[in-house]
């Protein structure tokens, strides 16, 4: 085996980049270690420019493997890989998002990056899946404007900032502040994944500054390398459009483009205009040259023609395609519940032309989601699906699949309103969130955000502050030439440089996802929009606090009620009983659902009165009970010795005959009989033979003359 290794601190840790003949065929690969972690990437291009394609075809697969964590996973049927976990699909969303910046849009090849774990421990292989992926496109001989870098930094357990910290110190939610995936080149950043428990904005830009010193350093390692061994690039020959199409064009479709973009709200007159524009131009070839079949050429010129005009009259005449102010939020909509008393909550939000509308679930513990990953073995309580069927397009497509761009934005959402929900002890509930994208012009992700803030306080789910997201875009010319875009839509949302995802309450930052469509964006600028996104957010929590002012102080009338109790961790097994007996008949007595904790915490869940029988079979079995206790109980057995008294329908304890009356007994059956209601005190407990002694006599010496 050929090898040729190099090495780079990053994080107070080794970073090594192996490079071998493992996957010889691949067009560039590498072996990426930290720590015990290691990942494997490759990249290829096809040898053929691919026809009729009107986009750049690149496709990244993040591929986890159970052998890395040294398990035998899966179903008890199925011992091998299955379709992508969640975490496996969003981590191709961030090597994707990462990398497809810095490739020619006009490429007509197919790419194909994979980056397989090969082995993990504690260090986030996400992480080191970028940096590999970068470095394998880096040596290889495909066309890319790379390297970049990627690590992860925030705060967790103190005031100093982390880099690369493990997945133990990222997942002790008591001491989690801020964590943030940052990836970019050029002291620019290009791609930003992060959660906060509302923190400033001023705290998060020194974090990307931060970040990008660490960023810098892997550049520099993957430059040397390139440097080195990299191979020379392919040069990939472009199709230039014709000159009479470009006549065309400019003498029929340029001089009307203006009036049709800033025509108002949304893409009716430019969709028109483009659809002119397609008609002519096919008429046009029709005669001129019947052989012409792909237009794709001339449709990148109508797009072309619109981007540069959306730039060039933002930047230097403040217009917007609506006519908007540049941090003008459009008109919103709020509403809370009202649709169906079936439902546990439900909110519609409308931010101009995007219209979501977002339902509550509420379950207890044992709806729990759980997820077994390659690194931990979790549950969760919170969940956030979100759907964007075709006709919130205005478009037919494939309805029921979810996609990878879904599970994205669910994952999103899921980790801005994560920050506000109230523990678990407080409010024990599972709770999902659907959000359903209704109609869609620009930033339906952050609509979705609004939506499920509306339910959650509709159903009654006491969160520590209203959150709100807003989609923040970018008209880019320069570091000197540049304008900052509130509340992105339509052609803004297709054409602007960034879509800047900000989400928060009024105190502070709980998420941010950062695309770009340039190289990168200046960390000055990224600043100016989380400020400027501030504003925005607190009047768009103004209009939800016009709609409901605070959560509901009762749940739906028709989710589950749940009670919490504290049993004896010793007892558990008693609850469980033999092959989980005992509980199984708890269950069907009560109709309750019932979770045990290993500390001891039981969570009840059902409707009605359920969950408080529940509790109360599960009391009386696991009551431990105290000398010098006063209680009553039926005698069930009569002995020469003394009696059995029932204390609970899980429990006898016995009174010796010197202990039944202030007088000396003779028999005990002269005095008492079975089914006799007497007053009882606990005056032993042995726990480890499980035997109770009673005492009448001490409980009420007259007893037995009232009798």
């Amino acid at each position: 085996m050929q090898k040729k290794e190099y090495s780079v601190e990053v994080g107070g840790k080794t970073l090594k980049a192996t490079f071998t003949d493992l996957a010889e065929q691949a067009h560039g690969s590498v072996m990426l270690q930290y720590g015990e972690t290691i990942v494997l990437a490759t990249a290829c291009m096809s040898k053929d420019r691919q026809q009729g394609l009107g986009f750049f075809n690149l496709t990244v697969d993040y591929v986890e493997k159970f052998y890395a964590s040294g398990k035998i996973s899966g179903s008890r049927f199925m011992k091998r890989e299955g379709k992508p976990s969640e975490e496996a699909i969003l981590a191709s969303r961030v090597i994707d998002r990462t990398l497809r910046p810095l490739f020619d849009q006009e490429i007509r090849h197919a790419v194909q990056v994979i980056v397989t774990v090969i082995s993990v421990d504690d260090n986030d292989p996400s992480i080191l899946a970028v940096n590999a992926a970068s470095l394998a496109l880096a040596v290889s001989n495909i066309p890319w404007a790379g390297p970049i870098g990627c690590v992860r930094i925030g705060k967790y357990d103190d005031d100093t900032l982390k880099i690369n910290p493990s997945t133990t110190l990222r997942s002790n939610d008591d001491m989690y502040q801020f964590d943030l995936t940052v990836c970019g080149q050029n002291g620019t950043i290009n791609m930003i994944e992060a959660s906060a428990h509302q923190t400033n904005e001023d705290e998060l830009e020194k974090a990307l500054y931060r970040a990008s010193e660490e960023i810098t350093k892997l550049e520099d390692f993957q430059k040397g390398i390139v440097k080195e061994i990299g191979k020379e690039k392919r040069v990939i020959e472009k199709e230039i459009v014709s000159e009479d199409s470009v006549k065309l064009f400019n003498e029929n479709i340029l001089p009307k483009m203006e009036e049709a973009i800033f025509a108002g709200p949304g893409k009716k007159k430019i969709d028109e205009l483009h659809n002119i524009w397609n008609k002519l131009v096919k008429e046009f070839y029709k005669e001129k040259d019947p052989t012409k079949t792909d237009f794709q050429l001339e449709d990148n010129l109508f797009d072309d023609a619109e981007n540069d005009m959306l730039h060039r009259k933002a930047i230097h005449e403040n217009k917007r395609a609506d006519g908007r102010a540049m941090d003008e939020l459009r008109e919103l909509y709020a509403q809370a519940g009202g649709l169906s008393s079936i439902l546990h909550g439900s909110g519609i939000f409308y931010r101009g032309g995007t219209h979501v509308l977002s339902v509550l679930t509420l379950g207890g513990p044992e709806d729990r989601n759980m997820i077994d990953s390659m690194q931990t073995n979790t549950e969760k309580r919170f969940m956030h699906h979100y759907n964007f069927p075709p006709y919130s397009a205005g478009e037919t497509g494939r309805s029921g699949f979810t996609n990878r761009r879904e599970v994205g934005h669910g994952a999103l959402a899921e980790k801005a309103l994560a920050m506000v929900l109230p523990s678990e002890m407080d409010f024990p509930y599972t709770m999902r969130l659907v959000s359903e994208s209704m109609a869609s012009n620009g930033s339906t992700s952050q609509a979705s955000i609004c939506a499920s803030v509306l339910a959650l306080m509709d159903g009654g789910v006491p969160i520590k502050a209203p959150v709100a997201g807003i989609a923040m875009g970018l008209m880019y010319e320069s570091d000197d030439a540049y304008k900052v875009l509130t509340d992105i839509q339509g052609p803004e949302d297709h054409h602007g440089d960034m879509d800047f995802k900000v989400a928060g309450s009024r105190t502070g930052i709980t998420a941010i996802q950062l695309d770009v469509k340039v190289d990168g964006v200046p960390i000055k600028i990224l600043g100016e929009a989380m400020r400027q996104s501030k504003k925005t957010r607190e009047k768009i929590i103004d209009r939800i606090e016009q709609e409901i002012k605070e959560p509901r102080k009762e749940i739906s009338p028709n989710a589950p009620k749940i009670l919490i109790m504290k049993i004896n961790p010793d007892k558990i097994g008693m609850v469980i009983g033999g092959g989980g007996k005992t509980i199984k008949d708890i269950k069907e007595r009560s109709g309750a659902e019932i979770t045990i904790e290993d500390d001891g915490t039981v969570f009840l869940t059902g409707k009605g009165e359920a969950p408080q029988l529940a509790k109360n079979i599960i009391a009386e079995m696991t009551h431990e009970f105290k000398v010098g206790e006063m209680l009553k109980g039926e005698v069930v057995r009569l002995a020469e010795f003394g009696v059995f008294v029932k204390l609970n329908d899980f429990t006898d304890g016995l009174v010796h005959i010197s202990e039944m009356a202030p007088f000396r007994v003779e028999r005990v059956a002269d005095i008492i009989k079975e089914g006799t209601i007497v007053p009882v005190k606990v005056i032993k407990v042995d726990d480890e033979k499980g035997k109770i002694s009673l005492s009448i006599k001490e409980a009420d010496q007259d007893f037995f003359k009232k009798v």
